[in-house]
């Protein structure tokens, strides 16, 4: 239908139990689409999905053909690098407003395309999402900012500030980020 796709398949695992394997499959794949949609609805830039195959484990989405942010952010000047961080909050709160959390939010899984920042790979995300999977959703993108962009960690501050005034509960949220390191320095 000259559109650029891309695929993506769950493949069967031989570890499992073949029934489990199957059911495990359908599910995330489900899973993913959904939250893909949804989040979509909520006004965060996502690949269009243009056929899921349940028991195949493939989803067909629109290709999103940028540069991953990660690089983004290591090649660009500190004011382009602010305002992506900007949007990157925006964005983060408009998904945690809508009760959805991504799972695995890195600057990897994140594309520059058209302009803007499109998020890809819900397959660890939920929905209706408590302050719990919020904090440790944002506690992912600081250690992603920690490893993949340490010269720049003030900029994981411009995304707390930009989710804080976007999202009503950005300071329960927080506090919520604040108790997890907390656990995570003990164990």
């Amino acid at each position: 239908m000259g559109r650029h796709v891309i695929m993506k398949s769950r493949v069967p695992k031989g570890y499992r139990h073949p029934d489990l394997d199957a059911s495990l499959r359908v599910s995330r794949t489900r899973n993913e689409a959904r939250l893909i949609q949804e989040a979509r609805r909520l006004g965060v830039p996502t690949p269009i999905i243009y056929d899921i195959d349940l028991i195949g484990g493939e989803i067909v989405m629109q290709e999103l053909s940028g540069p991953r942010v990660k690089d983004l952010l290591d090649s660009s000047d500190d004011e382009m690098r602010r305002e992506l961080c900007k949007e990157i909050g925006r964005l983060v709160a408009l998904l945690h407003q809508g009760g959805i959390t991504h799972g695995d939010l890195t600057t990897s899984n994140m594309i520059h395309y058209e302009g803007r920042i499109w998020l890809i790979d819900f397959s660890l995300g939920t929905k209706n999402a408590d302050l719990e999977e919020m904090g440790v959703d944002l506690h992912l993108l600081k250690e992603a900012f920690q490893s993949a962009h340490s010269s720049f960690l003030d900029c994981y501050d411009v995304v707390l500030s930009s989710y804080k005034k976007n999202f009503a509960k950005g300071d329960d949220v927080m506090k919520k980020i604040k108790q997890i390191e907390d656990r995570g320095r003990y164990t």
